[in-house]
């Protein structure tokens, strides 16, 4: 069974905080809102949430899953951003964006796409998210909480709390969230490529 938090949209309570980046530090599965859908999340360094954030989401290894960071300076770790990029991403960050980027060393093998090497980023404009992601230390790896066989992503914490929670170790409650993902834009090209259209604005990237 699931524990099911409800936490401050602007002002999130830090002792909720501590306790879901504690069960994240434990190989838990959180579902969490963004400033787009609700995402599932887990520990980037542990193989086994991996492979259930995988199942759970009915993905295999050739879909990309994202790293949620909390600023460009923590996307630089995890991509390689040359300058025309970086001035694109400081344009749109924080925002609901996610771009595909060019993986460096610190991405484990796993996480980045089998064939290209690339990787999925973003930060996120959602207090709750930031405040795990600051006090977590390091990225989060997500995807958005779309069921096998399903075309919507879940948007509302109570229906997310009846459907999964003998699933996800942990469902915030930051209230309900935007049907519409993120757009998402590849980078590794000399122009930048709409992969998605979403929420954020892509008229940013000349798309």
């Amino acid at each position: 069974m699931s524990q099911f938090f409800q936490i401050h949209p602007d002002n999130p309570q830090l002792r909720l905080i501590k306790q879901a980046v504690q069960m994240i530090h434990q190989g838990g599965i959180v579902a969490l809102p963004t400033d787009s859908c609700y995402a599932l999340v887990c520990h980037l360094d542990d193989k086994d949430a991996v492979m259930r954030l995988r199942r759970i989401r009915g993905v295999d290894d050739k879909h990309h899953l994202t790293l949620l960071c909390r600023d460009l300076s923590e996307i630089a770790v995890y991509a390689k951003v040359d300058n025309r990029q970086f001035r694109l991403l400081k344009a749109a960050t924080p925002g609901p964006y996610t771009f595909i980027l060019e993986a460096t060393k610190e991405v484990p093998r796993r996480l980045s796409h089998p064939s290209r090497k690339t990787i999925g980023l973003r930060v996120p404009e959602n207090c709750i998210t930031h405040a795990l992601l600051e006090e977590l230390g390091q990225p989060l790896l997500g995807t958005t909480l779309i069921l096998p066989n399903e075309d919507e992503p879940l948007t509302d914490p109570e229906v997310i709390r009846e459907r999964l929670e003998k699933l996800v170790d942990l469902v915030i409650d930051g209230g309900a969230c935007s049907l519409v993902p993120t757009s998402v834009i590849d980078m590794t090209k000399e122009t930048p490529e709409l992969i998605r259209q979403g929420r954020g604005d892509v008229g940013l990237f000349g798309l």
